[in-house]
């Protein structure tokens, strides 16, 4: 294994996650690598959804956007277009390691896992604590061992993880008019609710409690109600809202990631199930409220002072499953009335205006 020098390492790509939570994730990681190497050009290879995230981040200098449908082939002819000094493997993937050897980066560092480590110049083992810290410490670490063999030691692990996100205001501005078309008015609080989730039905706390919960914010707050998703959630949607009594606004698959970022930046709170959404809004520093059933809170929840967990575990908890084989009870021990409550200590105490300033 040759000694690295961080004056021969110019131009760094960084392999992003898959899944819109996981790119949240990395942000620490990024801000850190950008503290490690200040002089260095930073890439950020990633899928289409991650622009919605990364597109003004002063943390990174280009992204390289691979479609979901190109082949290794074609990422490693962009790959070794750029002549990469580096090349940093956030996903443990096989492929992800097999595009940084063929597309030319001289030192490939990542975890050796699904029997990569051949292909890797500096192959990491996993962590022992891998299942009992939060995800962004897992791609910390791999940054904290860069660091290591720049400079024999690093402090990364036992520093708070950054996650700030911020909008800019030509973006806010966009949101603001777009909501203003979709009927909020602008003058009472705006809630967002997540009720779907792409990869776990399981994650989901029942539509019809969504309901409820919605119900109960427009009839004590006078709340502006938005539900928000990917296309792939919009029947879950759907369902909150026939079984509302008030009608919500329906966002589900009528924005992109981008936009849905800068409409999560306007809200005043935020109730969703353990997905992506959950992680922007907390970097958006938006309160945020996380229903969690199967999944494990210790990896996976936003790590924030505006965002709370809410669970009422089961012995079968957290069990990862995407299907619940039993009667749910993870998620149906959670009331409206237990997130409410929560809710109202989460919501901001002065008036909501709708409006950019600046």
């Amino acid at each position: 294994m040759k000694d690295l020098q961080a004056k021969d390492l110019r131009r760094v790509v960084v392999r992003g996650t898959n899944w819109v939570g996981d790119a949240v994730m990395t942000v620490p990681a990024l801000r850190a690598l950008r503290s490690l190497l200040p002089e260095a050009h930073i890439t950020l290879a990633t899928r289409p959804f991650a622009k919605g995230i990364f597109a003004e981040a002063g943390f990174i200098d280009e992204l390289l956007v691979h479609e979901q449908t190109s082949g290794i082939t074609a990422q490693v002819r962009d790959w070794r277009r750029r002549r990469f000094d580096l090349a940093i493997l956030l996903p443990n993937s096989f492929a992800a390691a097999l595009v940084a050897r063929l597309g030319g980066a001289r030192e490939r560092i990542g975890y050796a896992t699904e029997r990569r480590g051949f292909l890797l110049s500096h192959p990491l083992p996993l962590p022992e604590w891998r299942n009992t810290r939060q995800e962004s410490f897992y791609y910390l670490n791999v940054i904290a061992a860069l660091e290591q063999m720049l400079y024999g030691e690093s402090t990364l692990l036992e520093q708070q993880p950054s996650f700030q996100l911020s909008v800019s205001n030509d973006r806010r501005a966009e949101a603001v008019a777009f909501l203003r078309e979709q009927g909020i008015r602008g003058d009472r609080p705006l809630i967002a609710l997540c009720p779907g989730s792409i990869n776990s039905r399981a994650k989901r706390w029942p539509a019809q409690r969504y309901a409820e919960l919605a119900d109960r914010f427009r009839k004590e707050l006078d709340a502006d109600i938005v539900l928000i998703g990917s296309a792939d959630e919009l029947e879950v949607s759907r369902e909150v809202s026939r079984s509302m009594s008030y009608q919500p606004i329906v966002l589900t698959g009528k924005t992109d990631l981008a936009r849905a970022v800068a409409v999560l930046n306007e809200v005043d709170l935020l109730v969703t199930n353990d997905t992506g959404p959950a992680h922007v809004a907390a970097a958006l520093q938006r309160p945020t409220l996380v229903i969690f059933g199967p999944t494990n809170p210790l990896t996976t929840r936003p790590l924030s002072g505006v965002a709370e967990i809410v669970r009422n575990p089961p012995d079968c908890a957290p069990c990862m499953l995407r299907d619940c084989p039993i009667d749910h009870r993870c998620m149906t021990a959670i009331s409206p009335e237990d997130i409410f409550a929560r809710a109202l200590q989460a919501l901001r105490p002065q008036p909501h205006k709708l409006e950019v300033v600046g």
